[in-house]
């Protein structure tokens, strides 16, 4: 009988073509992370089977439904049936594993909000092959909001030195300039109770400017006076601790030296690119905003070295273990409220 006080993780294996699988089956075959849950990996049991036979992994069970899954069974492989071997071309672009990734996350969302899991662990997926399929697709953030009924989700990304929580992600440049101060507010708001929930009794917020330099006093655009600034003050008048508007070029200098413990980045290169260059392997991405738990590693499928046992799953065992963290976390404070 497996623990009762063990949470309950669902894998959705990404792109059967990328290494969404191999980091997976990797990650569940180390012991300290099997130690930590009970899994359900989304997938295509042939595919699982054939990743898996060079690794030290061997599933518990296989089933079509999670219900037929045995009670003492660690380590499940709910089989999907999206993908048809006939279908499958590792390492490249195709339609139909596009379509199959998010069908995964799909069917791991709907685990999540039955409540047969407590949180969902999504690999990466490839948005050109969901495009083929002529579905509209931005992100996995977007999407499982969307699945959710949720439209004020944020991402949030986290390390060990440093976190950062973004007021636009997956759209054009252009797009991202066009603020408002109540989504920034809100971002403010999401982020800080989430890394509130992360173990950050009082944490320090800091704003970045949209333009260089936090736009030297209006000689580089007024966003700061016009929206920034005002959502600062009011997240100030909510008792967050709060400053800014900041040029963001030293402001991440300063968070990861340990003046802040939230960075809010106005897009998403902006949050991105300092939080990747100071440690790729360790950076998860969190959806903020959801009914439900929702972590994901934060690299992409990996085409050039797919299918070839070189794919590292630190990212993807460090992504489990946060979204475990929470789990535990979310017995005490609702999800919703984090």
């Amino acid at each position: 009988m497996v623990d009762s006080r063990l949470p309950t993780i669902a894998l959705s294996m990404g792109d059967p073509a990328g290494i969404g699988p191999e980091v997976t089956l990797k990650a569940v075959a180390d012991p300290t992370i099997r130690e930590l849950a009970r899994f359900v990996i989304v997938g295509e049991s042939w595919l699982i089977q054939s990743v898996g036979a060079g690794l030290p992994f061997e599933p518990d069970s296989t089933v079509t439904d999670l219900a037929a899954a045995p009670d003492e069974a660690r380590v499940i492989v709910l089989d999907s049936r999206f993908l048809d071997r006939s279908q499958w071309r590792i390492a490249e672009v195709c339609a139909a594993s596009g379509r199959a990734a998010v069908e995964y996350v799909r069917r791991a969302t709907e685990l999540c909000q039955r409540g047969d899991a407590t949180a969902i662990v999504t690999a990466p997926l490839n948005k050109e092959a969901v495009a083929l399929n002529g579905q509209p697709f931005v992100g996995h953030t977007e999407f499982i909001a969307g699945l959710c009924g949720v439209d004020q989700s944020r991402m949030l990304l986290v390390n060990d030195r440093l976190r950062v929580v973004h007021v636009t992600t997956h759209c054009s440049l252009a797009e991202a300039a066009q603020l408002t101060t109540e989504r920034i507010v809100d971002t403010i708001r999401l982020g800080s109770d989430a890394v509130r929930s992360l173990g950050f009794t009082a944490p320090r917020v800091a704003v970045c400017g949209l333009n260089p330099h936090a736009g030297e006093n209006g000689m580089f655009g007024r966003e700061e006076r016009d929206f920034i600034q005002p959502a600062i003050d009011a997240a100030r008048s909510q008792g967050i601790d709060c400053e800014g508007p900041l040029p963001a070029d030293t402001l991440f200098v300063q968070a990861v030296r340990g003046k802040y413990d939230l960075v809010v980045a106005m897009y998403h290169d902006q949050g991105h690119i300092p939080m990747k260059v100071l440690d790729f392997e360790h950076t998860v991405n969190v959806t903020l905003g959801l009914p439900i738990i929702r972590t994901s590693v934060d690299h992409g499928t990996a085409f050039d070295i797919a299918g070839k046992n070189q794919a590292d799953p630190e990212d993807m065992k460090t992504a489990i273990r946060l979204a475990v963290s929470m789990s535990q976390q979310a017995r005490t404070v609702p999800v919703g409220q984090a």
